[in-house]
């Protein structure tokens, strides 16, 4: 614990001017992100007597061990940096709202040459129209299925898409009138694309005047006594009454605005959002966080204006915005939303009316969302509190391992040999830290020597990097560095001469390594060799489950229905699952295609069934075009066309099952060895 007067600015060093402020712990990692209108003051609330902070901030200014900032213009550029920054460090003492739930959009893809619309989650792409979000992807599916008849937009995959081009043959939606079948060419590319545009006008809201000029159009079409035209115009102006009675009107003067409700105590917030268009509520979805410092309303909403709107533009950030709380002062954060939407919003509590009445609906669900999240939570707390506790217990630790890492190798028959290393705080997984490592040369004849080459890789990266001797480069003759998983690197820590933040300058209380007495013994070693003595290590053996220690000779046993084991287990198989995938994505640039890939039109069905008929690649080399067309579902084009390109393919090919990546060898047998990783039970 340190002591926040040994690191306290001298009077006068701080300016008194807006900025962005960052605290940073002993290890140099971000542990909290602020702004200020003034520095001087903001920063002078944090160093008075300890007695007279809040209980989390005392530990914040505990935890710490230096201060920095950044001083800059108005305001408004003080948020827009401080909610960069908060994304770029993710600092441990910063509110940070968690999703109670991954919410579906209706997406359209604009960004295609024939644009699709389909149900998408996760983060958000660029040229692609995104509506909702929706309480369950079926809502999704139903209003489409509605508006299909109007809007008759592409809405299959581009393999299915690619395929009906090639036969010729729209799907089944083209036949039935749901799809324009652009396909096939019954629609234009511009046609398809003014249709899409259409779909997405009437989406967000423009209705009144489309039905109008529909019913215009019916009305023309009877006097004509076009009926059938009309008929059908008719049945699509009920089909896009029916989509919109599903979001019932909530506000009658056609309002755009988003409604942001907060239910909170001591020590936890909920914060509920309905997105009304149009003044019918479009979606709906909630986030849940700890108060880690002491917050009022107006800074939990203020951070959720953040979340929400940080990386929006345009019509995303609606006209209005109704809160339970203003921030304090308001003006920047009504500056920069109006900045985000490039015209004028309003930020502002409902005082009475339809709004107000909406605005306590928004409250109800934010404090049912904030009871369920506790019930939900109350036994995972408990449960990770006491697995910890159990873990130092059985290992003797001074304190719980707030931090795990976790290292597992994995290889084929000494080929392909990779290490992972996974991390769990606070018994739960953070997969932004998770690491990759390529073994090459001798290392990868045994996983001792593997594991003790990972473990003094990553710990020599940890010293280089808090002695901050910039970028490291492997020792000469040392293998292929780490490799980060697809995700970007952890953005904690000190940072490189470029700016960017390190990836390993943070150290476990607890290092697990899957094996035994000689994986465990490997690694105590690594460390050793580095003088890291202040980090515990321990192996989980896969055989009994057993805990091993650096030199003992028996190893700790741990009760089977122990919480501690249940998470070292889960710990040790993501560390598994992670290494295996990575070493069998290896496996497969490896292996060549099977000459079956390059015929047109025979998938994946059809292939793993000639296969399976004729048991290998070569005998289905030698087959006759007859006893081709004998498979069940080839037909005699098919047949000859399969022929044709096995005939000209190189016959040393092996043939490789796609669904399961194996090699199917000549006799018709994978080899056992494939799936089996060695000094692992098969």
């Amino acid at each position: 614990m340190a002591d926040p007067s040994s690191y306290r600015p001298k009077p006068g060093q701080i300016p008194d001017s807006p900025g962005v402020y960052k605290f940073r712990d002993e290890h140099g990692r971000v542990i909290y992100v602020g702004k200020a209108k003034s520095l001087r003051q903001r920063l002078a609330n944090y160093f008075q007597d300890l007695a007279g902070l809040h209980p989390r901030t005392r530990t914040m200014v505990t935890t710490a061990a230096s201060v920095e900032w950044t001083v800059v213009s108005t305001e408004v550029e003080a948020l827009q940096l401080e909610y960069s920054w908060i994304k770029e460090f993710d600092p441990r003492f910063n509110v940070k709202y968690r999703d109670d739930k991954s919410y579906p959009y209706l997406a359209v893809t604009l960004n295609e040459d024939f644009p699709r619309a389909q149900v998408m989650r996760g983060a958000k792409k660029k040229g692609v129209r995104y509506f909702g979000p929706y309480a369950h992807a079926w809502a999704i599916r139903e209003t489409v299925d509605l508006m299909l008849r109007v809007f008759p937009v592409r809405t299959c995959s581009a393999g299915v898409f690619k395929r009906s081009a090639q036969i010729g043959r729209p799907c089944l939606l083209g036949y039935i009138g749901k799809c324009s079948a652009p396909c096939v060419g019954r629609i234009s590319e511009a046609d398809h694309r003014e249709l899409a545009e259409e779909f997405c006008d009437f989406m967000a809201g423009r209705t009144g005047a489309y039905i109008r000029r529909l019913e215009r159009s019916m009305q023309d079409a009877a006097e004509e006594m076009e009926y059938e035209r009309a008929a059908r115009l008719r049945d699509d102006i009920g089909a896009l009454k029916r989509a919109m009675e599903k979001s019932a009107v909530v506000l009658a003067d056609a309002t755009d605005a988003d409604l942001i409700a907060v239910a909170e105590d001591e020590l936890e917030a909920a914060v509920q959002i309905f997105h009304v268009r149009g003044g019918r509520v479009r979606g709906q979805r909630g986030w849940v966080t700890d108060k880690v410092e002491a917050v009022t309303t107006g800074d939990l909403v203020e951070h959720a204006l953040q979340q929400l709107y940080g990386d929006e533009h345009g019509d995303a950030v609606p006209k209005e915005v109704l809160v339970p709380a203003l921030p304090d002062p308001v003006e920047p954060v009504a500056q920069w939303l109006t900045q985000r939407r490039g015209s004028q919003v309003s930020l502002r509590i409902p005082q009475r009316g339809d709004k107000k009445d909406l605005m306590s609906t928004v409250g109800r669900n934010a404090q049912q969302a904030l009871a369920l999240h506790k019930t939900k939570r109350a036994s995972d707390l408990t449960t990770r509190s006491r697995a910890l506790e159990e873990i130092a217990e059985a290992l003797g630790l001074d304190s719980v391992p707030l931090r795990i890492e976790c290292f597992d190798i994995s290889h084929l028959q000494g080929e392909d040999v990779v290490a992972s290393m996974v991390v769990f705080e606070d018994g739960l997984a953070r997969k932004s830290e998770y690491r990759r490592f390529q073994i090459k040369g001798f290392a990868g004849q045994d996983d001792v020597r593997s594991m003790h080459e990972v473990i003094g890789r990553r710990f020599r990266r940890y010293l280089q990097e808090k002695q901050k001797s910039g970028e490291w480069t492997e020792e000469p003759g040392a293998p292929d560095g780490e490799t980060p998983e697809d995700t970007a690197p952890a953005p904690d820590g000190p940072l490189d001469d470029d700016g960017r933040p390190k990836r390993f300058a943070y150290p476990p209380q607890l290092v697990v390594v899957d094996g035994g007495a000689p994986q465990v013994a490997a690694a105590r070693r690594a460390m050793d060799e580095l003088g890291i003595d202040d980090v515990a290590v321990c192996g989980l053996a896969k055989r009994l489950e057993e805990v091993w220690l650096p030199g003992e000779d028996d190893p700790v046993v741990l009760p089977r229905s122990s919480e501690g084991l249940y998470l070292l287990q889960r710990v040790r198989d993501e560390a598994h699952r992670f290494a295996i995938t990575y070493q069998r994505s290896k496996r497969t640039k490896r292996l060549k295609a099977s000459p079956l890939d390059a015929v047109p039109g025979l998938g994946d069905t059809r292939r793993q069934a000639l296969l399976k008929h004729f048991g290998s690649l070569k005998k289905l080399r030698a087959a006759t075009i007859d006893e081709i067309c004998a498979v069940p579902g080839v037909g005699r084009k098919t047949a000859e066309t399969v022929a044709a390109a096995l005939a000209g393919a190189a016959p040393t090919a092996p043939a490789v099952n796609t669904a399961t990546g194996e090699i199917i060898e000549d006799d018709g047998a994978p080899p056992a060895a494939l799936s089996a990783e060695r000094g692992q039970e098969p």
